[in-house]
């Protein structure tokens, strides 16, 4: 099994490790928050002091993930190094790695997660359940590439930039490759993917160590609406026990395969004849396991820490017998009460629901927080939730009380 880090840069107040996570988001704000019960010291590299994370964490250096010398400084205060995004360059990975520095999920994992055709290609070796593909950008012609494989999987087809994309960013749908034509011309690299007869997506969350040992928390339903996650729902109400189980083996089988260290989580389609189809990978905390922060015993962002210090995995158990988070989402600001104002009246009309604000400005479909709710009954308890989340949105008491 795993041991402790051998290492002269444990923090010397606590005598533990200094976890270094690239990025401050709301994932680094919260992996900071599950670090602290831990005894951990988390140090950030943050785009910007205003950053969520910077606005709470004491160990913050403002710095470029793009830079080879932002990131070679970052980690010399650090023990291991992890990620809340995964943007930073394959090839300053690998320098930091050949420098003796300790960087978990390495660029060998991480790879696919940064490329969605290196993913196909080795989730295809893997025999992974996909939709079929097609790699554009290695094609002489992408137009007429596209025409025959639109031609021979069924049009509409489904384009994807191979890098970069994220809550519906960077997907198109297309009827035609006559449609794809601007994209095609701007030349940003596309796979093309047969458009999937989705019945509900749902998200299998594990963890694994250094050592191997893996952990893995209920299967839930993402519910999405625009390209982004509205609502996750645990466990997933539709998904037989069977198909629960195919999901979860295969993301921990993904995990192994792939070499990856710290949180996975597999986004895959339920197809309208009961068939699992891999969509995405993500190597880090993720939105599917939010919920995870009240509604298991030991939340994703505590499970990443562990795992990339080689702690034992903790035990994935829900709380609760259903566990609803829905994402808040920015909305218009013109007739709203004061944000505190809000927070103020959901905790009067809603006790039992738990708020998570990320430290970001308010704008129109920005990830801004969520809520979570925890109960017996699906129903209630996923109306409970939408209300909160809505009336955070939206501060309009006559709308969220519709939902009770």
């Amino acid at each position: 099994m795993g041991g402790p880090i051998d290492s002269a840069i444990v923090d010397k107040r606590t005598g533990l490790p200094v976890v270094g996570m690239v990025g401050a988001g709301q994932l680094a704000r919260m992996t900071h928050q599950a670090a602290i019960a831990l005894g951990q010291s988390v140090r950030l590299l943050a785009d910007s002091p205003d950053d969520g994370a910077a606005l709470v964490a004491a160990d913050v250096e403002v710095g470029d993930y793009r830079s080879l010398a932002d990131l070679q400084r970052f980690a010399e205060g650090c023990d291991v190094v992890t990620f809340d995004h995964e943007h930073v360059p394959g090839e300053h990975i690998r320098a930091l790695a050949a420098a003796g520095v300790t960087v978990l999920p390495g660029a060998d994992a991480l790879q696919f997660a940064q490329d969605k055709a290196a993913m196909r290609r080795r989730l295809t070796e893997l025999r992974a359940p996909a939709p079929r593909w097609l790699d554009l950008s290695e094609t002489l012609d992408p137009a007429a590439a596209l025409t025959e494989f639109g031609a021979e999987v069924g049009w509409p087809v489904v384009l994807k930039a191979i890098t970069g994309g994220y809550d519906g960013k960077g997907v198109w749908i297309v009827a035609s490759a006559a449609e794809a034509t601007a994209l095609i011309e701007s030349g940003t690299p596309l796979l093309a993917e047969e458009k999937a007869d989705i019945d509900f997506e749902i998200a299998a969350l594990v963890a694994r160590s250094p050592f191997g040992q893996g952990a893995s928390w209920p299967v839930v339903e993402t519910v999405q609406q625009d390209g982004i996650c509205t609502e996750v729902i645990a466990p997933a109400p539709r998904l037989s026990e069977e198909l629960a189980d195919q999901a979860r083996d295969l993301a921990l089988r993904i995990s192994a395969e792939l070499g990856v260290v710290g949180v996975l989580a597999v986004e895959l389609f339920v197809t309208s004849s009961g068939t699992l189809l891999v969509n995405e990978l993500a190597m880090r905390p993720h939105n599917s396991g939010h919920w995870t922060i009240e509604g298991s015993r030991t939340s994703q962002f505590e499970q990443h820490l562990r795992a990339v210090l080689d702690y034992p995995m903790g035990v994935t158990t829900q709380t609760a017998p259903v566990v609803v988070m829905a994402n808040v989402l920015g909305g218009p600001d013109d007739t709203r009460p004061a944000l505190d104002e809000r927070v103020h009246h959901l905790m009067a009309r809603w006790p039992d629901v738990k708020i998570h604000l990320y430290g970001k400005g308010f704008r129109p479909g920005r990830k801004v927080g969520h809520v979570t709710a925890l109960g017996d009954d699906l129903a209630t308890v996923r109306a409970r939730a939408r209300a909160a989340a809505d009336y955070l949105c939206l501060g309009d008491r006559a709308e969220v009380d519709a939902h009770d």
